[in-house]
């Protein structure tokens, strides 16, 4: 019996009733999942390339032959083997066959044990090949591990899996944290542009007045500065795929200007005479409802359909606790140095019970905190960082009304007012930017402006 056998699901195509049912036994038999068709618009309509292993067709069938059969698999599924059963005597047609990529051919009537080993030889194949494509993937450094036990991550890389071998732009969702990159370079390095280059811009980390530039590129002496031509993330990513993180972000001019990137697969260069051809596949990402930045006028509608083909949410840690202890694992022993530290089960209850708004991002930090502190061989409790006040509007122990304080008749200074607050989360986030940007629900650059604006410093 082949090692492969359990699990496996073979799509047979054969018009022949005994010889279909015939194959359909003898697979069955050797442990394979069995799909099988009587005919080529069948095989093709029942085709998918995440469920079948191995196509076996016959090449002489009304309709659609064996050959088209086998040129379809291929042009959607390049990696799925296919066997081709032709009757002896043909074989010009099963070399013909083999040159357009057929794995082998199988005589007809075939022999049980030839059927079966060479099912079991083209399965291994494919399965070397993938684990090949894998060590690739790890090597080029693009793809990283997403750790997950629940049902919920599991259905996200089901689909992003799916997605990947298509050209169709993507929109990844969900709150900071939830791995949104991750899931992104996991898209690519799965894809047929996983050869190319994969480049990942923040929209929301560089200023609007930089971005057109720093997407689309420059020709020198565009604008005061510009001693050098600059090709833009659009051309670097050429035959790849370009990440766009926090695009709601983008300023109204410049999302029309990616509408046409979109649309037409050209950019215009800064300063450039003509515009010039790219290809790359986009995807994108943001943290915030787009539907209602759509709707109140801050994202373009038209935009945003050409962005979301395919809408792929992550959800929260917050709704997939069941992550958390592997999670956990993960990063204990990543961080650990050597050392073999045990995660007792007071601590996992413990990091359990939090909600966790910054998520993964916000656990990989509690885990890391706690192994600087562990001075034995077993985390504790206290080695995590203090658990956040509870109840809405907690904010490092101040709900909204403590921090406004009763509101004065004579009125008040909305500069100071925004000074104060921006200055208590700062203080509260131990000087990081990016962190009291994310607590605010702005975008990094803009909590940037507004520090400079009214001269506040980190603490």
């Amino acid at each position: 019996m082949p090692t492969n056998g359990p699990g496996e699901t073979i799509l047979l195509i054969e018009d022949d009733d005994s010889g279909r049912e015939l194959g359909r036994f003898n697979l069955r038999k050797a442990g394979y999942v069995v799909d099988d068709v009587a005919d080529g618009e069948a095989g093709l309509a029942r085709f998918a390339p995440e469920r079948h292993a191995l196509v076996i067709t016959d090449l002489q069938m009304p309709g659609i032959g064996g050959m088209e059969v086998l040129r379809r698999v291929k042009e959607r599924s390049p990696e799925t083997p296919v066997l081709v059963i032709t009757a002896y005597g043909d074989i010009e047609v099963a070399v013909a066959a083999m040159k357009a990529g057929a794995f082998d051919f199988l005589g007809k009537p075939f022999h049980r044990d030839h059927l079966v080993l060479t099912v079991q030889k083209a399965i291994e194949r494919r399965n070397m090949a993938r684990e090949l494509e894998r060590l690739r993937r790890q090597a080029a450094g693009v793809e990283r591990p997403i750790v997950h036990a629940s049902a919920a991550m599991a259905r996200v890389l089901e689909i992003a899996e799916r997605v990947a071998l298509s050209a169709a732009p993507v929109l990844i969702t969900g709150e900071s944290g939830t791995g949104k990159e991750l899931v992104a370079r996991r898209i690519h390095a799965r894809s047929r542009r996983s050869s190319g280059p994969f480049v990942a811009v923040n929209c929301a980390a560089i200023p609007g007045e930089l971005l057109e530039s720093e997407l689309f590129g420059h020709v020198r002496g565009a604008f005061t500065g510009a001693v050098r031509d600059r090709p833009g993330r659009f051309r670097q990513a050429s035959g790849g795929t370009l990440f766009l993180d926090e695009v709601a972000e983008l300023p109204l001019p410049l999302q029309a200007k990616l509408l046409r990137v979109l649309q037409e697969h050209l950019v215009d260069v800064v300063g450039g005479d003509s515009p010039v051809a790219v290809d790359v596949r986009v995807l994108a990402a943001t943290n915030q409802d787009i539907h209602a930045r759509a709707a109140a006028g801050a994202l373009r509608k038209d935009l945003l359909y050409r962005l979301n083909v395919v809408e792929l949410p992550l959800p929260p840690l917050r709704e997939r606790r069941e992550d958390i202890p592997a999670l956990v694992a993960h990063f204990v022993a990543g961080l650990s140095d050597g050392r073999d530290i045990e995660v007792p089960a007071a601590v996992l209850d413990e990091l359990a019970r939090r909600s966790w708004p910054g998520n993964v991002r916000e656990l990989a930090n509690a885990c890391e905190r706690a192994v600087i502190l562990c001075r034995g061989d077993a985390l504790r409790v206290e080695d995590l960082p203090p658990a956040p006040a509870s109840g809405p509007g907690a904010a490092g122990g101040s709900s909204l009304a403590d921090l406004l304080g009763a509101l004065p008749e004579e009125g008040l200074s909305l500069v100071d007012l925004e000074t104060r607050v921006i200055e208590r989360v700062l203080q509260m986030k131990r000087g990081n930017v990016s962190q009291a940007a994310a607590y605010l629900r702005i975008p990094r650059h803009v909590l940037a402006y507004r520090m400079e604006k009214h001269g506040i410093r980190r603490p």
